[in-house]
């Protein structure tokens, strides 16, 4: 019979115990607005999900899709960079 042996080095708790550089909490900072205004959208279609959708409730979901909208675009103007899961 042939042995299994782990073909990787074990995850501890240890390995893991990094707090985040000081760029990648500015990389944060800067995608803050980004962060809120999904956190917005999603609280909108989350208050339209065990009801009828009324006018307005479709306004607040418009509204919070064009927060996204501009804050994605303010992001990528930015930077410089084109962010993932956007529309085209």
């Amino acid at each position: 019979m042939k042995t299994i042996g782990a073909l990787h080095s074990l995850v501890t708790a240890e390995s893991l115990d990094f707090e985040p550089t000081p760029a990648e909490l500015d990389a944060i900072d800067r995608e803050m607005p980004l962060i809120r205004a999904e956190m917005d959208l999603l609280d909108a279609e989350i208050v339209t999900i065990d009801r009828p959708v009324n006018e307005l409730d479709a306004r607040r979901v418009r509204r919070a899709r064009r927060r996204v909208l501009a804050a994605r675009r303010d992001l990528t103007n930015r930077t410089g960079t084109v962010q993932s899961g956007g529309a085209a």
